[in-house]
């Protein structure tokens, strides 16, 4: 059957292999579930027509086999009625059933063996399913964690971008108190040197000569022709 041999090609790893060409793995699993779903609802409907053949020919075997034990009833009946002809006629009908036995006896040893084996393939394709649903709940959990493992890898690139944004930022920050201290350093030195300027002015005409010492001095340069 195509239907079994479509599961047999999944299970036996190709359904990896699917997934490994699927552009979305996500999506494609759940698809590849679906339509075995499918193909399992036809196994179950092909399997109950095999088991209804079976007991098909089962009845028609087990009437057949109740005509026959009727028959020998009959026919020993007969027998002890003294109704010797009768009891030929019944026997007759007996090894008619009987020749009729052997064929339905043959259907139903086939029937029994196809349902046997169908039954055998539909609890086995119930397992697989029961085994692919689980895979399938594993195999979605690990593209979560790859996605996510993916996010944290572009998030980390990201950082990796921004720590030289961050160092840029530090030295124009450094940059910056580095102008700003030696600005204050100069308004420091122009405050220091203008506050000196003045002191010395001031100083100079504070410890100006007296007026005996000038008196002195312009005698002295009298003389001297100064």
């Amino acid at each position: 059957m195509g239907i079994i041999a479509r599961f047999r090609d999944i299970m036996e790893a190709n359904f990896n292999a699917l997934l490994d060409r699927a552009e979305d793995p996500e999506k494609m699993i759940d698809q590849y579930l679906r339509d075995l779903e499918e193909d399992l609802a036809k196994v179950k409907a092909e399997t109950a027509s095999v088991m209804a053949e079976e007991t098909k020919a089962k009845r028609a075997l087990d009437e057949c086999i109740a005509e026959i034990t009727k028959m020998q009833s009959y026919a020993e009946r007969a027998v002890i009625a003294g109704n010797d002809q009768d009891a030929v006629q019944f026997l007759t009908k007996k090894t008619q059933l009987e020749d009729k036995k052997t064929g339905l006896q043959q259907a139903y040893d086939l029937a029994a063996g196809n349902a046997a084996k169908m039954r055998q393939m539909h609890d086995k394709l119930c397992e697989d399913m029961s085994s692919m649903r689980s895979r399938r709940d594993a195999i979605k959990a690990k593209i979560q964690v790859a996605k996510t493992q993916e996010k944290l890898n572009k998030l980390g690139a990201s950082i990796e971008g921004a720590k030289g944004t961050i160092t840029a930022f530090e030295r124009m920050e450094a940059k910056a108190n580095k102008m700003l201290d030696e600005a204050n350093a100069m308004a420091e030195l122009n405050k220091k040197s203008a506050t000196g300027d003045v002191t010395d002015l001031m100083d100079k005409y504070e410890n100006a000569p007296s007026a005996a010492i000038e008196d002195e001095l312009a005698a002295l340069k009298a003389r001297l022709g100064k």
